[in-house]
């Protein structure tokens, strides 16, 4: 019923195989700190090592905040999770952490990033949102810029010290005999190991007592509600969480299921937005078309999807008002799925599915992965981060880097008795077990993968709660990759972990 969309819906810094594996450049000359790890490792499913190795180039650097050199230290290297219950080695996580020397570390915050897909590295979030350097985007335009490494004035290291890691099978994270790699391809699975993970990094670097985060985009946000409940579960107390761009309910986006079985409307609002970007609609408050949503178009799809009951002329207006496509363009397409108003709200053109602001001609070499927000971007992620770690970081391995490998059709999407999960009760659960756990969930209104008044439904359904904070940006899927939304949104994230850390 899904598996074939779902494919479409890896999310979150997911990517085209074009760019999966890029090997390494030597490290010459060596400098202090550095590691070359002869490791050989493999993303696939039957792979696994032999034996765990927690080797990890440490390397003193520095980067130019506000004109002033800002000093920090870059980890980079494998630690490895073992299992909550036996005790036994089961992953050897790959991660980047920016540390900075000195901090009184009961107070100053840590951080752990990671990307979605399933089946994402996390090279976005590494190389383009908060850590100390920064790859140049041109997002929204449609063209690949120079590949262009920049220090990043948005990075959050002078707050809080940042651990970048990648899922089992992704970079160079595998798991240990006798697991297998595809033994960690599932929700449940996947969040125990990242929960071990985090356990043994705040062992290893004596974290206890430092305010912990956890920053999870896209599939990284259901696998964040997990996750924290089961940290919260073996004791370990999380005072954060960050949602980017979170499917965090997958039964209730249209865009995953077939047509004509669920509700679009978390969808309206980001084709009306989009459709005024590009100058098909009168602009119109972003509130007001939730309204529209939430109301009669939610009342009117409600009859349509149960007994067929033909769309109210009045509604049709509203929808092609805010859209500029027809009445009867949304007389037949009533329930309206992302890709066809990708492929359909502007003529002779395909829209981004990640950023919809993003626009080519059909049929164009940007449009041949079915998402040029994605193209324009995908190759220089992939390449610039084994470059930045060979040359910056100073770790080299003995294979090929994974910055995306196509599993979600291979991904066990079970959980809590449902087929595709839910995970809002997870969070719920977690909140339950830490009432002063605070959550930030961030969307961009330009997103047609996990749309922002879908996240805001999903969320609400955990009450009224001053533990939980929405955001939203005028950009896409990764809002970071847009320099406004980035510079608003390091605000708002310093904001969130000072109302945390304040009382900590």
């Amino acid at each position: 019923m899904f598996a074939a969309t779902l494919a479409a819906c890896g999310g979150g810094g997911g990517g085209s195989n074009d760019a999966t594996n890029t090997t390494p450049p030597v490290i010459t000359p060596p400098v202090p700190g550095a590691f070359a790890d002869s490791t050989v490792y493999s993303s696939a499913a039957t792979a696994s090592l032999t034996a765990p190795n927690e080797n990890a180039a440490v390397i003193a650097s520095h980067i130019q905040l506000n004109g002033q050199q800002f000093n920090y230290t870059a980890t980079t290297g494998h630690l490895t999770a073992a299992d909550l219950k036996t005790g036994q080695a089961s992953v050897s996580f790959f991660y980047v952490a920016y540390t900075v020397a000195g901090a009184d570390t009961a107070r100053r915050p840590v951080i752990f990033f990671y990307n979605g897909g399933p089946g994402s590295a996390s090279t976005y979030l590494h190389l383009g949102s908060f850590g100390p350097r920064r790859l140049v985007s041109t997002i929204p335009n449609a063209s690949i810029p120079p590949v262009q490494l920049v220090d990043n004035q948005e990075t959050l290291l002078a707050t809080s010290d940042l651990v970048f890691v990648d899922a089992v099978g992704t970079g160079y994270s595998q798991a240990i005999a006798p697991n297998t790699n595809a033994d960690f391809w599932g929700v449940d699975k996947d969040a125990a190991a990242f929960r071990d993970f985090v356990r043994r990094y705040i062992a290893v670097n004596k974290r206890e007592a430092s305010p912990k985060f956890l920053f999870g985009e896209s599939y990284g946000a259901p696998r964040t509600a997990v996750l924290a409940n089961l940290l919260e579960t073996a004791g370990v107390q999380i005072d954060g969480l960050v949602l980017l761009s979170a499917i965090m309910d997958y039964n209730s986006n249209c865009g995953v299921l077939d047509p004509d079985t669920i509700s679009c409307e978390g969808y309206i609002p980001t084709y009306a937005l989009t459709s005024a970007y590009h100058g098909r609609a009168t602009a119109v408050p972003v509130e007001t078309v939730r309204s529209f949503a939430a109301g009669g178009y939610r009342t009117a799809i409600a009859a349509y999807l149960t007994s067929k009951v033909a769309p109210p002329p009045a509604v049709l207006g509203q929808l092609s008002d805010l859209t500029g496509m027809s009445t009867l363009v949304w007389q037949q397409n009533f329930d309206m799925q992302p890709g066809y108003y990708q492929r359909n709200a502007v003529a002779g053109q395909l829209l981004g599915r990640y950023d919809a602001r993003v626009i080519t001609a059909a049929g164009s070499a940007l449009a041949r992965d079915g998402d040029p927000s994605l193209t324009v971007v995908n190759a220089n992620f992939s390449s610039s981060i084994v470059s930045y770690m060979a040359e910056e970081l100073h770790y080299s391995a003995g294979s090929a880097y994974a910055p995306f490998i196509d599993i979600v059709n291979r991904w066990n999407f079970s959980h809590d008795g449902k087929q595709l999960p839910d995970t809002i009760p997870d969070l719920a659960a977690a909140l339950t077990l830490n009432p002063a756990m605070k959550i930030m969930a961030a969307s961009g209104y330009h997103d047609l993968a996990t749309p922002f008044h879908q996240t805001g439904l999903d969320l609400a359904r955990l009450g009224e709660s001053q533990s939980i904070v929405l955001k939203y940006y005028a950009s896409g899927h990764m809002t970071y990759l847009d320099d406004s939304a980035r510079r608003v949104q390091q605000t708002d994230l310093i904001n969130f972990l000072n109302s945390v850390t304040v009382s900590h």
